[in-house]
């Protein structure tokens, strides 16, 4: 495979506006002659549910049912589904389709799109990084579940073991017992004491020791990854045929059971109870807008490299509408899963089902729902396939996101890697691997929060804005319209083109300026983040973004002609 940029003028910063050559709709596939012998998906399921494992992770089983019911249960679904329709599918969408028309990864399609903002790609890559250095580790964390919960009696049952202190309370199958603002549950100190060892830890400025346990279950981890993802698609292709099917049946199980619990109904009713005046609050528009974007996951480069391996003339627009509906059901239907569940609980503690939802995040998929689990017939073989799920789930995200950076790497320098896939794979998980290291210790989890918040966040919403704004403005929406005709046959519609050019970068605009304007003070447990990392946070958070207006500097400084020459040197490409 002849290295991409050899088909580009020298100069040539953007290709924008219309193409001046007249035979570019009767021959618009320039790049498919550098692409002969890519690798290719072996069936179309093996996209389809490659995409749907990497959309439907495990943001869909905590982060959509906590953020319905707060912000106003049933009357949400509306912002959500508007978010859905003008802003998450369209972003979705268009990445599908540039990356199957251009079929390059994220670093090298901004040759064929706009030079200058080839940044984009390389900051998608260390965000991708970013990711893999904590979100490994929540997988880790479920293994760790997984393995204890093959024994009779699950360990976060009782408070008779060595982890536990004076305050754990347990009140299920009890009488009398009062729960105080003091008291922890068994399933609480497990996972603080036992898996996380956060007591041991003073905070970020004290991490503590490497947790062996957990080290080992992340070395497991990797090693799947590794072997799912080192030969291509070929082999991570079939790997999802388990990593993606699994959950929807462990979720419909999950369903029946929770149903048939003692005060399962009134657990329905607080999630989908509808509070009209909700509506009126800016923040439930900017949380529909939020989750909808991280839910679908456009801008993290995983839709391009995915796409990038599929036959030219596949229905890119059928695949994205097919796949978010699948994504957005299943957040909707995981609701009903973790409800029917806190409604027992609050049954069982005799207390509202406001009381015991309060927790989010992983508190509610290694705490809270583990603790409704412990408490059932067959809690055992509950608890095995509950944790198995989150393991597929998460392996699923992981693969599409270290595939994202495999794919652009090895597209950006073909001559070199192209036949060193195995080793290059290999030398990406172990500076993984190395650099989860920090959130195994025992205030690793501080510093996985730190992750997640910094990261990712508004860095990654910024990225996909210019991504969007690139391509509708400068690489021409007519252009990319004429893109996705001579793929599919047909010109996307109006409604498509006025959500690619103002509407889903006004979506973006407004999350980002909403996340600037109200920023949440960042807390875990009872630790509140001092203000020094909060500095780190956002220097983490500089660290991917500031490659983007670096490289046009570059581009600029380095481009021979007038500025004037530079502004103009975008002629379309030709073979």
């Amino acid at each position: 495979m002849p290295h991409q940029e050899q088909v580009l003028a020298h100069g040539n910063l953007c290709a924008q506006g219309p193409p001046k050559n007249a035979g570019y709709n009767s021959n618009p596939v320039p790049v498919m002659t550098q692409t002969e012998s890519r690798d290719k998906w072996g069936k179309k399921m093996d996209f389809l549910l490659s995409v749907i494992g990497f959309a439907v992770d495990l943001g869909n089983v905590w982060r959509f049912p906590y953020i319905c019911y707060q912000n106003g249960g049933g009357a949400f679904l509306i912002p959500y589904v508007l978010m859905a329709v003008f802003g998450g599918v369209p972003l979705f969408y268009m990445e599908l389709a540039l990356g199957q028309f251009h079929r390059t990864g994220a670093i090298s399609i901004w040759k064929h799109i706009c030079p200058m903002f080839k940044g984009i790609g390389f900051a998608i890559c260390i965000i991708a990084l970013y990711v893999s250095f904590y979100y490994n580790t929540i997988i880790a964390w479920a293994l760790f579940y997984f393995y204890s919960s093959f024994s009779s009696t699950l360990p976060w049952t009782s408070c008779d073991n060595e982890w536990n202190t004076e305050n754990c309370t347990n009140y299920f199958g009890k009488d009398n017992v009062t729960w105080t603002n003091y008291s922890r549950s068994p399933a609480e100190e497990f996972y603080t004491r036992n898996v996380l060892v956060v007591h041991e830890s003073s905070g970020l400025g004290d991490v503590g020791y490497i947790r062996w346990q957990l080290m080992l279950c992340l070395f497991l981890i990797f090693t799947i990854v590794y072997f799912s993802l080192w030969k291509g698609v070929k082999t991570s292709g079939k790997v999802v045929w388990v990593t993606a099917t699994l959950p929807y049946v462990v979720l419909l199980i999950l369903m029946i059971r929770g149903a048939t619990l003692p005060g399962a109904w009134k657990g329905v009713v607080f999630y989908l109870n509808p509070k009209w005046e909700k509506l009126k609050e800016t923040s439930v528009w900017v949380d529909a807008a939020a989750q909808i974007f991280f839910s679908l996951g456009p801008g993290f480069g995983v839709l391009l490299a995915l796409s990038s391996y599929n036959p030219f003339n596949n229905n890119c627009y059928r695949d994205a509408i097919v796949t978010s509906l699948v994504n957005c059901l299943t957040s909707f239907i995981s609701g009903f899963v973790i409800f029917t569940v806190l409604g027992y609980m609050a049954e069982q503690r005799n207390v509202n089902v406001e009381d015991v939802a309060r927790d989010k995040g992983p508190s509610l998929l290694f705490i809270t729902y583990p603790e409704a689990i412990a408490n059932m017939v067959g809690s055992t073989f509950f608890a095995i396939i509950f944790f198995a799920m989150m393991i597929t789930l998460g392996l699923d995200s992981t693969f599409g996101g270290l595939e994202a950076i495999i794919t652009a790497v090895m597209d950006e320098y073909p001559d070199t890697l192209s036949h060193r896939r195995e080793l290059f794979v290999l030398g990406l998980v172990v500076v993984c691997f190395l650099g989860s290291l920090s959130t195994l210790t025992t205030g690793g989890a501080y510093v996985v929060k730190l992750l997640e918040e910094f990261g990712v966040g508004s860095s990654i919403i910024a990225i996909v804005f210019l991504e969007a704004t690139a391509v509708s403005w400068f690489y021409g929406i007519n252009r990319f319209s004429n893109d996705i005709k001579s793929m599919l046959g047909y010109t996307p519609g109006l409604f498509w083109r006025v959500c690619w050019v103002a509407i889903s970068p006004a979506f973006l605009a407004y999350i980002i300026i909403s996340s600037l304007l109200n920023p949440q003070p960042l807390s875990l447990f009872d630790y509140k983040y001092p203000d020094w990392s909060m500095t780190v946070g956002y220097i983490i958070g500089a660290s991917s973004f500031m490659w983007i207006p670096i490289y046009m500097v570059y581009k600029l400084v380095w481009t021979p002609g007038s500025l004037k020459q530079v502004r103009h040197a975008c002629e379309p490409l030709v073979d």
